[in-house]
């Protein structure tokens, strides 16, 4: 099957699902149950694609297929941001009550934070992405570590607003901030229209793409203002999801085949677009939420993690 066909058969897996999810079961009372049933469908699609895109993305960047934008510490400073406010505010704060400025004060810092590790870290020659990395890991384990002390401190019920923050859940998406994220993603798209087209060559290494005459730093700066931009979107969303987007761009890889990133990203978009509206319906249907969908897609994110470690090992 050519990849247009596999394109096509993921598009129908996934409005095939969607539909299940939203019809199956809907009762007579389906004038309250389908607008919720369509906003969380429609967060979930939307927390799929921006966590595949930015996992793709990122993976070109660091040449390395078993990284995550989670790696350099976004996870961990959207957990500190909203642990701060409600250590300094309190959990009836107007930062913590009204979504629309929680959200857009986790963006700002959040691009603040990645312009920063670019401007400072990425210099000079040598592989500076590497190094990136490696401070990256080191902030995300310092940002836990205050997260972790400011938490003993807080009240035990504002700790549950904090704790609530911590884990992806969609039975609780934040359908108020579902406008602006669907505003932000649709100019983040926009943006990077004209930045996808240097991937095909940012894939092939640093040296090779400035030999070919890309601007490396000037892309990858911007790459990763859009991927902080993204990754705060979908956690800001529903949570943080750490093996998501390793899950599913490695599945798009073996599916795909292909070094087109016109067709790896759409591609890896649809299957975290199947894996989470699926998942989420065996939760819903199969496990009758006795458990939540970011515990399974992490277990089994986690065993495909140390798969692909094992496997780069053995090409070793």
């Amino acid at each position: 099957m050519s990849n247009k066909g596999k394109l096509v058969a993921l598009v129908v897996v996934s409005i095939l699902l969607a539909a299940a999810f939203i019809f199956i079961d809907l009762g007579s009372n389906w004038d309250y149950a389908l607008p919720r049933r369509l906003k969380k469908v429609y967060a979930i699609i939307l927390t799929g694609a921006t966590i595949a895109f930015a996992t793709v993305v990122f993976q070109t960047i660091t040449n390395n297929r078993i990284l995550t934008p989670s790696i350099i510490g976004l996870d961990s400073l959207y957990l500190l941001i909203q642990t701060f406010l409600i250590f300094v505010f309190g959990s009836m704060s107007f930062a913590i009550t009204n979504e629309n400025i929680n959200f857009i004060v986790s963006v700002i810092l959040m691009v603040i934070f990645a312009s920063f590790l670019y401007k400072i870290l990425f210099r000079g020659n040598g592989e500076n992405i590497y190094f990136l990395l490696l401070v990256g890991i080191i902030f995300g384990t310092f940002f836990r570590s205050i997260s972790e002390f400011m938490q003993v401190l807080i009240d035990p019920n504002e700790f549950m607003v904090v704790q609530d923050r911590m884990f992806a859940s969609f039975n609780n998406v934040k359908t108020d901030l579902l406008l602006i994220s669907t505003v932000l993603v649709i100019l983040v798209a926009l943006y990077s229209l004209r930045l996808i087209k240097y991937l095909d060559v940012l894939s092939l290494g640093k040296d090779q793409a400035i030999n070919l005459g890309v601007d490396y730093d000037y892309i990858v700066k911007r790459l990763l203002i859009v991927i902080a931009v993204l990754i705060s979107i979908s956690t800001a969303l529903v949570g943080p999801i750490t093996f998501l987007g390793l899950l599913v761009a490695n599945v798009a890889y073996q599916f795909l085949n292909t070094y087109k990133h016109s067709i790896l990203i759409i591609g890896s978009i649809f299957i975290s677009i199947i894996a989470l509206v699926g998942g989420q319906f065996i939760v819903e249907r199969v496990f009758t939420f006795d458990t939540t969908l970011s515990v399974i897609v992490n277990f089994i994110g986690g065993v495909y993690f140390i798969y692909l470690l094992l496997k780069e090992r053995k090409s070793w």
